[in-house]
């Protein structure tokens, strides 16, 4: 019996473009998420400039794996069940003297787990998505089709069916019965 898990491999492509505005005065770059492609051999696996011109850059980061992890099949299907299916890109900035003079944005990981985007997000890392394409829209499709098994929902217990306990856990009774003032004359203790 294999372990193996399906995957594809990838290669994110990461663009620089040039910011307008009286805000290009203080960030005159900003990162975004251009593609995310099949990985082909000749890509190679280190970070490499496509395309430059005054406002634009391209970089390719080949040779990141795209597995498929039953147990995450719930990720996969909220993902494959939404108006635009996509690719979800984890990246940081990093200094990369060898490949480029300043900081560029380094993709670490890419999915299609809906939840592993969401847990990424809490955790206050940079997150894009880019629509994936049919083809790995069918064999993620058929992955779920496999793997994804609805829970039946647990009827919840009405409320009004529960023992009561105190704060500290103590058994608890409500009274419908209305004492006011303790007993003691019209008005209470003081009256």
């Amino acid at each position: 019996m294999s372990n193996t898990r399906p995957f594809i491999d990838v290669a994110v492509i990461m663009q620089r473009i040039a910011n307008t505005g009286p805000g290009a005065r203080w960030q005159p770059w900003r990162w975004e998420l251009a593609d995310v492609v099949r990985h082909e051999p000749g890509f190679g696996t280190e970070a490499r400039l496509l395309y430059e011109n005054e406002s634009i850059q391209r970089w390719i980061h080949g040779g990141l794996k795209v597995e498929l992890f039953k147990d995450d099949a719930e990720g996969y299907y909220l993902n494959a069940t939404t108006d635009v299916p996509s690719w979800f890109v984890l990246w940081r900035m990093e200094d990369e003297p060898s490949v480029a003079p300043e900081p560029i944005a380094r993709p670490l990981i890419a999915t299609l787990s809906y939840y592993d985007a969401g847990r990424w997000l809490d955790a206050q890392e940079t997150v894009e998505q880019v629509p994936a394409p049919p083809e790995v829209l069918r064999w993620l499709g058929a992955f779920v089709e496999e793997h994804y098994v609805v829970e039946p929902k647990k009827r919840k217990r009405p409320d009004s069916f529960k023992s009561l306990t105190d704060r500290f856990g103590n058994p608890a009774s409500v009274s419908t019965l209305k004492t006011f003032g303790g007993g003691e004359g019209k008005g209470g203790p003081h009256g």
